[in-house]
């Protein structure tokens, strides 16, 4: 299991919300730029940038953030306001690792089944499609956690899963920005539903003895982590040992 460092940014600053509420915000003395270079510097390979203005449909951020994007060599998962079909392509050939969709996949329901068939030469586009699924005691979330969907949290899984797409972003938003903990319950049942599928957890990690009990479940592909980083609960050192011994390829 891979940890994989988060960085959230809203008004081009580098922020953590508290259970997805843009009024209970956190912010950070350390530019995205820089904040990627430090990461990067002590040999992680992948970071989770997301767009928090992207997710409310404000775009204001995307130039800026694009800009430093391309100037880095790593590997990066993005997200936020991600909501067509142009755009994915757009992403994934400007050298994005990564792309997240989450509210469009789960409010348009053609969405999935045109970006599925999208191939240009050799690049398949669906195979760098990550599917956010945002949690609350089981019912889905979507435009920065402020809507409820009514598709079963299985189904939806199942429904990702016929049309080819098997990675997962899960964040159990009870536990998001409290660092009280991981979704290990929420996790378990989808892996058990689901064993096939490659699964990334998100939301409530404080320690390393957190990131221990995701791994015990010996079926996750990887773990974003963010709070616990900036408040040095988890530092960038332990992060650096432990995936280098991770088992898995990224």
């Amino acid at each position: 299991m891979y940890i994989i460092p988060a960085i959230d940014v809203l008004d081009k600053q580098v922020v953590r919300l508290r259970e997805g509420n843009y009024d209970d915000v956190t912010k950070y003395a350390i530019s995205l730029e820089e904040q990627i270079e430090k990461y990067h510097a002590n040999g992680t390979e992948i970071v989770h940038i997301i767009d928090l203005n992207g997710a409310k449909g404000d775009f204001s951020n995307q130039e800026y953030l694009f800009e430093i994007i391309k100037r880095t060599d790593m590997k990066v998962q993005y997200g936020g306001g991600v909501r067509s079909i142009e755009k994915v392509k757009e992403l994934v050939d400007a050298g994005i690792y990564r792309v997240i969709v989450g509210t469009q996949a789960i409010t348009n329901p053609s969405f999935l089944e045109e970006l599925s068939k999208l191939n240009e030469g050799r690049v398949k586009y669906a195979d760098h499609i990550v599917i956010a699924i945002d949690v609350l005691d089981e019912v889905i979330k979507y435009s920065g956690w402020l809507e409820s969907s009514p598709i079963k949290l299985m189904e939806y899984i199942d429904k990702c899963l016929s049309l080819g797409f098997f990675r997962f972003l899960c964040t159990d938003i009870s536990k998001d920005g409290k660092l009280g903990g991981a979704g290990v319950e929420l996790y378990q049942k989808l892996l058990s539903h689901s064993p096939i599928i490659k699964l990334i957890g998100s939301g409530g990690i404080s320690s390393m003895e957190d990131i221990e009990a995701l791994n015990n479940l010996g079926k996750m592909e990887s773990v974003v982590v963010g709070k616990a980083i900036y408040e040095n609960r988890i530092t960038i050192e332990q992060i650096k040992d432990w995936n280098l011994k991770a088992l898995i390829s990224i």
